[in-house]
């Protein structure tokens, strides 16, 4: 392929952080070509044809709001495979907008109206919700947490903590009321909403305990398509979902060492000193070579396809180590 179609395709060859030779990455497709661009989003392109969409996953990368220079390599093929395997486990529990896997990189979907809520599901004390707790709160999303609770607990119930669907800026915790009253959902959807993100997740728990992974907390987004509520956006995928190692697990503990979720990466770019304010930095090498082992492990591991043990996990201690910092 010459360099002029590589280009064109928004690809190039980079060495291959998991092993010899090169690998293909792609920061941006033009399938259509380049006078029919898609919407690109953080991390995914998206066409609209009409009827129906197809989604590319690409190897960019994002934290705290920010799309970075670096890519990562096969990042876009692994969340691609996670989404398609999820997917088709998941249709007979709740419908969703998947159609067909076009290629390693796009599948193709249905077209829905989507509801402007994310639907976040909490089994941990972990993220925003620890800190507020750890600062006093003891009524998360409405419901109310005894004392004495540490950092990664597992919760006494389940908590559903909807928030806002913000394109830019960040998102906000809102009611049932406030969905309602905004004219975002009725009160059946509502309801309807509610009972298939606990169902979800309770499978996508069950299926990762089994491969050994805990699933902490994920995020779900609905839309309207043909008169019913489907699933749209993407099932827990190393972007969207936190996955611990069960073997690992301890509470009062920070999890990052051996998870295989993006939270690595953050937890890296707050020791250089970066959480969203200014230009996002270049990720070094061993950083890309850790996330990318992340973003692989997290589809072959889930899918039963490999045990963490096969990957050679680095702690974020030790690539700091390894960059002398």
């Amino acid at each position: 392929m010459g360099s002029g179609e590589n280009a064109l395709k928004g690809s190039y060859l980079v060495p291959d952080p998991l092993g010899p030779g090169m690998v293909e990455v792609l920061r941006e497709s033009y399938l259509l070509g380049p006078g029919r661009p898609p919407r690109r989003g953080k991390v995914r392109d998206v066409y609209d044809l009409g009827d129906h969409m197809l989604i590319v996953t690409t190897d960019r990368v994002s934290a705290f709001d920010m799309v970075y220079p670096t890519l990562i390599p096969h990042k876009g093929e692994s969340l691609h495979a996670l989404s398609v395997y999820w997917f088709k486990r998941t249709a007979d529990i709740f419908p969703n907008h998947f159609q067909e896997s076009v290629d390693d990189r796009t599948m193709r979907v249905l077209k829905a109206e989507r509801i402007d809520v994310e639907w976040v599901c909490r089994a941990y004390l972990y993220g925003s919700a620890w800190r507020a707790y750890r600062d006093g709160a003891r009524i998360i999303s409405g419901v109310e947490l005894p004392d004495g609770l540490t950092m990664a607990e597992e919760l006494p119930e389940v908590i559903l903590t909807p928030t806002t669907k913000s394109e830019t800026g960040h998102d906000r915790e809102m009611t049932r009321a406030e969905a309602i009253d905004a004219g975002l959902v009725t009160r059946d959807e509502w309801r309807e909403l509610e009972e298939a993100t606990y169902r979800l997740f309770e499978f996508y728990r069950s299926e990762a305990g089994r491969r050994g992974i805990i699933i902490p907390d994920f995020k779900l987004e609905f839309g309207r398509h043909g008169g019913r509520l489907i699933q749209i956006d993407e099932p827990p995928t190393h972007d969207s979902a936190r996955f611990w190692a069960e073997e690992f697990y301890e509470p009062g503990r920070p999890q990052e060492a051996h998870c295989i979720d993006k939270e690595f990466l953050r937890e890296y770019l707050r020791r250089i000193g970066y959480t969203g304010d200014g230009e996002p930095p270049e990720i070094a090498a061993p950083v890309v070579r850790e996330v990318s082992k992340r973003c692989v492990a997290s589809y072959q591991v889930l899918s039963g396809r490999k045990r963490l043990a096969d990957f050679d996990l680095r702690t974020v201690d030790e690539v700091m180590e390894e960059l002398g910092a």
